[in-house]
């Protein structure tokens, strides 16, 4: 059976690519689409109630579309690691041109990072999103749902004009593509692991199994709730306070360096 199945996608494939059948298009797209939907769900776990998974999935749909036009398999990559790298990025781009996060809450944003510095000034240490919140006199989980949505506002589209107004140009034209990476930056980049495991080690038991499972195992809310008998709802809640507290550190330690 299985080779049956390889047969027709060989086939499918070899129509699509050598005569650019619309049927074989719209069969291809119908197959990959689990792919929008699982990058979608990964995706939205970090934006605001406001944005609609539709919209998403329509971002992710261009991406897997861009993806089948520009796919090279002589180059020997998987397609579904190609689609997948055109559908994230699709998604993330559609987000930042239709500027989601309203004005609302990047002012919420910049009040959660002005007292969150200031207790830390007043107390010599990091702060507890609680804490945060009894400041502003909120919900814990809004704090944290608050700097979640600043995370996610945070990512940045190669697409995206850079601030260079003398060139003019897009920032990846700026990245250097280098093969081999210089000992500087490879020793960096082991610090920075070495940091974040150890972030992840000092957090409290059920954070540490949720940001485990979700980002090293891949399993989504629902099936880590499922594990853990607790509701996706709750799930979430964890995930949030777990990213608040290593957001923290990260940008404190960044600060030092």
């Amino acid at each position: 059976m299985g080779h049956v199945t390889a047969v027709e996608d060989r086939k499918l494939w070899d129509k699509w690519l050598a005569e650019r059948s619309h049927d074989a298009c719209d069969e291809l797209i119908r197959r990959y689409m689990p792919l929008v939907h699982y990058h979608v769900q990964r995706i939205s776990i970090g934006l605001p109630k406001n944005v609609q998974k539709d919209e998403l999935i329509s971002h992710g749909l261009m991406g897997l579309y861009d993806a089948l036009e520009k796919f090279q398999p002589e180059r020997d990559l998987k397609f579904d690691t190609y689609a997948s790298f055109r559908v994230r990025g699709a998604i993330i781009d559609g987000l930042r041109k239709e500027d989601w996060l309203p004005r609302s809450m990047r002012d919420k944003i910049k009040k959660v990072e002005a007292v969150t510095e200031m207790l830390e000034q007043r107390n010599g240490r990091y702060v507890t999103s609680e804490e945060v919140a009894n400041e502003l006199e909120i919900d814990s989980y809004d704090v944290e749902r608050i700097m979640t949505d600043y995370f996610t506002s945070s990512l940045l589209s190669i697409d995206d004009q850079s601030q260079d107004t003398e060139r003019n140009e897009t920032f990846a034209a700026t990245i250097e593509d280098k093969v081999t990476r210089t000992p500087e930056e490879h020793s960096s980049d082991l610090e920075t692991k070495k940091e974040l495991a150890m972030m992840i080690d000092q957090l409290p038991e059920k954070e540490r199994l949720v940001i485990s499972l979700f980002y090293y195992e891949e399993m989504t809310l629902t099936e880590i709730g499922q594990i853990l008998s607790l509701s996706t709802s709750r799930i979430s809640q964890i995930h949030s306070k777990s990213l608040f507290r290593l957001q923290q550190t990260m940008k404190k330690n960044a600060k030092n360096r």
